[in-house]
């Protein structure tokens, strides 16, 4: 078995969870699944970065500790997740004496390498950032943009990390591993960002302003910084483990330049490790063209969707609707409009002509195929062009057209029952009208056997409640279950179904 290392972003617990914390999960955990599904032995990583001025002010303002805080805020973030059914295989908190432990002895390799150095810094700084900023961050009316919060003056001592001495190194990966991030459009916007010098990392920040961070093992009066703290959980996360390098980072854009594309692959370099094998950026969801976060208020809670639609139709959803990489409008009409045409009309209401047909024209045992014929050969020829389309259009992170042709596949299926017409041969005594009303039974139970193999990793609640009600067990070969065959033959199904009530959208106030 092929190792396959995937992480996400570990989130900040400034704040409760929103819609696009759920997304990069799912699609993670969609990556994952289909991976496992695929023969890989995974390893998806997910957690929640926990330090820093935010944590510690957002900590006194309730009069907590901040660990009582952070335990807190993560508690829900990990609560949600394990709702959306998100696989992951560890959970990390970078409050934890693994991490603290790898941050430090990485820290000390560092330094003991000449890589960081003490000098005065003299500049502003935005607490809403948690970060150093320079002259050019500023507006052309010498203001600083409102992304920045307060900004404020300060002259302190710390410790910097030699960003600079590894530019042209970064320039030349980057030139070389044309793969390095996806979509590749991202790794020519982050060569353009690094035309310009880059200046030293600041890395520090001093105890007497910042104590809710990890001490540096040099200097005990000065705390890390939050992002080279955080950052380092990928690696933390599996130190142990022999799986370094990951397989795939996966982020949204807003954190790609500077801290993944420019600070992790030269901190990993400086100290002799090599870099992920690949960054995968996805877009933000949108409502009326702004990002959907906690500080413009526009969100939406996703535990609200979850419960009102279920988790596979939520899922389904993200992925349906979210082109890997780019940005996408989040309406809830447009919701309505995935969730009732493509699952309650198309999906399930396969599902339920299947089980109802079979009930009724077979007291509920999938009888075997007999002789095929035009109606059939037109689905069974269908099928091996959707299969391996899928496959490869997953394979290249492609999710939203790959359900595209799964769903595709479905209604062809429909399309079959109404040509073909069960209850219409149901109706005749004839001999070949029986054969045709079996072999139609068998078809239309196997295509939806195996359009729900295709489904698996999108929609895993769905699809074991559909092969329950077949009377099937899957096996463990992912891809045997991906030829067309008489699996089905003899199984006792359910009566009826019901997987996606239609419920009514809220009317307008």
């Amino acid at each position: 078995m092929k190792s396959f290392y995937i992480t996400t972003a570990i989130d900040y617990v400034n704040g409760s969870p929103h819609l696009g914390h759920a997304y990069e999960k799912v699609l993670t955990d969609v990556i994952a699944r289909f991976r496992r599904q695929m023969g890989d032995r995974v390893n998806f990583l997910t957690g929640t970065d926990e330090h820093g001025q935010k944590v510690q002010a957002s900590a006194r303002e309730r009069g907590i500790e901040p660990q009582q805080y952070v335990d807190e805020i993560a508690a829900e973030f990990r609560a949600l997740y394990d709702r959306l059914e998100v696989s992951y295989d560890d959970f990390i908190r970078t409050t934890e004496p693994r991490h603290k432990q790898v941050v430090r002895d990485f820290l000390q390799r560092l330094y003991d390498a000449g890589e960081i150095y003490q000098a005065e810094y003299h500049g502003f700084y935005s607490t809403r950032q948690e970060q150093f900023l320079q002259e050019k961050d500023r507006l052309p009316d010498g203001s600083w943009p409102e992304i920045f919060g307060e900004v404020t003056e300060i002259v302190e001592p710390n410790y910097f990390f030699r960003l600079r001495k590894h530019q042209d190194w970064l320039v030349d990966y980057l030139h070389t591993h044309e793969d390095f991030i996806f979509p590749r459009y991202r790794q020519k916007q982050v060569l353009e960002f690094l035309k310009e010098p880059l200046n030293d990392l600041c890395i520090s920040r001093p105890k007497e302003r910042l104590e809710w961070g990890i001490p540096l093992p040099f200097d005990e009066n000065y705390v890390t910084y939050v992002w080279f703290d955080a950052l380092l959980n990928y690696y933390s996360g599996v130190v142990d483990k022999g799986l370094w390098p990951a397989d795939y980072n996966v982020i949204g854009k807003d954190i790609l330049v500077p801290p993944h594309a420019v600070y992790w692959p030269i901190m990993l370099h400086a100290s002799g490790l090599p870099p992920p094998k690949a960054l995968l950026v996805h877009g933000w969801w949108l409502q009326s063209g702004a990002k959907m976060s906690k500080s413009t208020g526009e969100t939406v809670n996703p535990l609200e969707l979850i419960e009102r639609f279920g988790v596979d139709a939520f899922r389904y959803f993200l992925i349906r609707e979210m082109n890997v990489g780019q940005d996408s409008e989040f309406t809830v009409e447009q919701f309505f409009v995935r969730y009732n045409s493509e699952l309650a009309n198309n999906l399930g209401n396969l599902v339920n002509r299947a089980l109802n047909m079979t009930t009724r024209f077979a007291a509920g045992v999938l009888p075997a195929a007999g002789a095929i014929e035009d109606y059939e050969r037109e689905l069974h020829d269908l099928w091996p062009k959707t299969c391996d389309e899928v496959i490869a259009l997953c394979e290249g992170f492609q999710f939203h057209t790959a359900l595209e042709r799964t769903i595709g596949f479905v209604t062809a299926t429909n399309a079959y029952i109404e040509k073909r017409a069960p209850w219409k041969l149901g109706k005749s005594i004839a001999a070949t009208d029986q054969e045709r009303l079996r072999t139609a039974l068998a078809t239309i139970a196997e295509a939806l056997r195996l359009a729900v193999a295709l489904l698996q990793h999108v929609m895993p609640a769905t699809t074991a409640k559909i092969n329950e009600v077949l009377g099937y067990v899957p096996g463990p070969d992912w891809r045997r279950e991906l030829d067309w065959g008489t699996k089905l033959n003899g199984a006792k199904v359910a009566a009826a179904l019901v997987l996606f009530p239609r419920p009514q959208p809220p009317k307008a106030a």
